[in-house]
């Protein structure tokens, strides 16, 4: 295989690498916004399951203290009950008892629907806490291995620049000048390999002779759609049995 070909695939592959751990190392941190977003989830759930446990405390102890405002009342009723002189006052006592009397029983099964639903919202409680533990583990879990994988990615960095540099200086000035231009222009990827008579990334059918010539390796081929540089893959056995064959 031609030297600087060779090194152009090296080169390639290098520049692969670091653009794909560079796009990893760029997607960490949204990755670990969504992390602390949906803890913030799951922890607004937990606080937002006792506010409602403390909001209907409070409706059940404002029950209980008209309750006992209309308790006291009855009781005072009943008493003046005892002291009424005409019948007209009994009359009026006893209606006022019933009211009140109407006024307990409401008051006193309120309270009573308020007391089985705090116990629906304490278990409500409980899983929003069990849920939010495990989020807490399983979140800080992940929160660790994107933290590792940052590390794995900026050393990937790190090395493929080291070799980058030497490998370039073992490029001739003309391919790597070729490279680097095809590389601006076609999103960083300017050299690829040829399969099946065809260009693997923009995929148009390359002329027989041309591929026949890619197929040796000797020298350097651009796609003559893309303009990327070309390479045949040695371990591509079947691409060799076709090379005397272009037709098929």
């Amino acid at each position: 295989m031609l030297p600087d070909l060779e090194r152009l695939i090296q080169l390639q592959r290098l520049d692969t690498a670091a653009d794909e751990a560079r796009r990893t190392v760029d997607g960490i941190p949204s990755r670990i916004e969504d992390l602390d977003t949906r803890l913030t989830a799951s922890t607004t759930a937990v606080d937002a399951a006792r506010t409602c446990v403390e909001d209907k405390k409070n409706e059940r102890q404002a029950g209980e203290k008209s309750l006992a405002e209309v308790q006291g009342r009855l009781s005072r009723f009943k008493e003046q009950l005892m002291a009424v002189k005409t019948n007209k006052e009994y009359t009026a006592v006893q209606h006022e008892i019933a009211t009140a009397e109407a006024e307990v029983q409401r008051l006193e099964d309120t309270i009573l629907e308020h007391m089985l639903e705090a116990d629906d919202l304490a278990a409500n409680v409980e899983a929003a806490e069990r849920a939010l533990q495990a989020d807490r583990v399983e979140i800080e879990r992940d929160r660790a291995a994107l933290e590792t994988t940052r590390a794995e990615m900026e050393r990937t960095l790190s090395g493929t620049s080291n070799e980058r540099v030497t490998l370039t200086g073992h490029i001739g000035a003309a391919a790597r000048e070729l490279f680097e231009a095809v590389a601006r222009q076609r999103g960083g990827i300017a050299v690829v390999e040829a399969r099946d008579g065809h260009c693997t990334v923009c995929h148009v059918r390359l002329r027989p002779q041309v591929f026949n010539q890619i197929l040796r390796n000797t020298e350097l081929i651009q796609c003559e759609s893309c303009m990327r540089i070309l390479y045949h893959d040695p371990n591509d056995g079947g691409a060799r049995a076709r090379e005397h064959d272009p037709a098929r």
